[in-house]
């Protein structure tokens, strides 16, 4: 935005929903992501129908915890659908019904990493992939922090998974220079960016 110009608010996600007229569920189970197939069709067009794959998935909170030495909390984790080691932000799923994102965020930080924040800012909330899910990402800045005992056993690759500091410049460069491809850590971590360059944090 340049200076002085106030924003276009017309420029914005707007909510639709167009007819669906039929729903299968493909796999549903005892955990939180499910997966279906809707046959919709546009609105005013009932004979156009096609079908849409959906993952049913609740959200995450993920969390850019910042010391005060500038560095930042990053996890390296096991990723087995691109077979890939990467460095993300501690996170994790909203599987509690009705769980404000900022709680879960908190818990998270506490459960994986053992830390703790006094200053919690939002940073902004994103869709992780639209065109086939509804998830959110929840992106929180954490600063003030401390070490606390972790209160959580972690399991499968969480038990793998490998916890440090690393100065906020560093991990902006791995990800501009494409050496950290994780989308919630380049979102937030930009975010950050921008949003510290212009006075808002």
């Amino acid at each position: 935005m340049s200076e002085g110009v106030p924003p276009d608010r017309s420029l914005a996600d707007e909510p639709q929903s167009w007819p669906v007229v039929d729903s299968q569920d493909l796999h549903r189970d005892e955990w939180v992501v499910a997966f279906r197939a809707d046959t919709m069709h546009r609105p005013e067009h009932p004979d156009e129908q096609f079908r849409r794959l959906v993952v049913e998935d609740p959200g995450a909170a993920i969390v850019l915890a910042i010391d005060d030495d500038e560095r930042v909390v990053v996890v390296r984790q096991y990723r087995h659908p691109v077979q890939m080691r990467l460095v993300e932000l501690p996170a994790g799923k909203l599987d509690m019904e009705g769980e404000d994102p900022l709680v879960a965020a908190a818990r998270e930080l506490r459960e994986e990493v053992g830390v703790r924040a006094r200053e919690w800012t939002h940073l902004m909330t994103t869709y992780a992939s639209p065109g086939i899910t509804a998830e959110t990402h929840a992106l929180y800045l954490a600063r003030g922090l401390e070490d606390v005992d972790r209160d959580f056993d972690l399991h499968h690759e969480e038990a793998d998974m490998t916890v440090e500091r690393v100065p906020f410049a560093e991990l902006l460069d791995a990800v501009l220079d494409g050496r950290v491809a994780d989308a919630p850590v380049a979102t937030a971590v930009l975010a950050y960016e921008v949003l510290r360059g212009r006075g808002r944090l």
